[in-house]
């Protein structure tokens, strides 16, 4: 592996941009991606980044059960992520489709149409559950790092 690509990987780990979809969730988990963004909990002191376009963002963090309007949405802006890219599924509808399995126009949970990284289960997640959850996700990173 090249120098860049190790300059490359070492800035992916240590400082994540994110950007947050929310898929069709209730709200309650979004409010809670938000607030572990806010200073309170201060989820930029691990470098994360809240960032506007797919384009820029190494993990995709989303919210709520594939609804079967947002499905191709979804796909698409995981398909404009640069690699290497990563899933967070915040919230038991995220995880599972939750309360709204089953209903005509939900799909299922993120997994059914993109591959998850990190599942952070509860409904809704806390903002502690969210960082831990983004934290095991770095951590991973830098142990496969160390692996390669």
């Amino acid at each position: 592996m090249g120098l860049i690509h190790k300059v490359v990987n070492w800035a992916r780990i240590k400082s994540p941009w994110i950007l947050h979809f929310n898929t069709g969730a209730c709200n309650a988990c979004d409010i809670e991606i938000i607030a572990a963004l806010t200073p309170r909990y201060d989820m930029e002191r691990f470098g994360v980044l809240l960032k506007g376009t797919p384009r820029h963002a190494d993990v995709l963090v989303c919210s709520g059960p594939v609804t079967k309007q947002v499905k191709c949405r979804l796909q698409r802006i995981y398909e404009q992520m640069p690699e290497p890219k990563f899933v967070v599924a915040v919230g038991s509808c995220s995880c599972s489709g939750g309360v709204f399995q089953g209903c005509y126009n939900v799909e299922s949970g993120i997994d059914k149409v993109i591959p998850v990284s990190v599942y952070i289960p509860g409904c809704p997640a806390s903002p502690t559950a969210i960082i831990h959850g983004v934290t095991k996700l770095l951590k991973s990173l830098e142990e496969k790092k160390g692996n390669d």
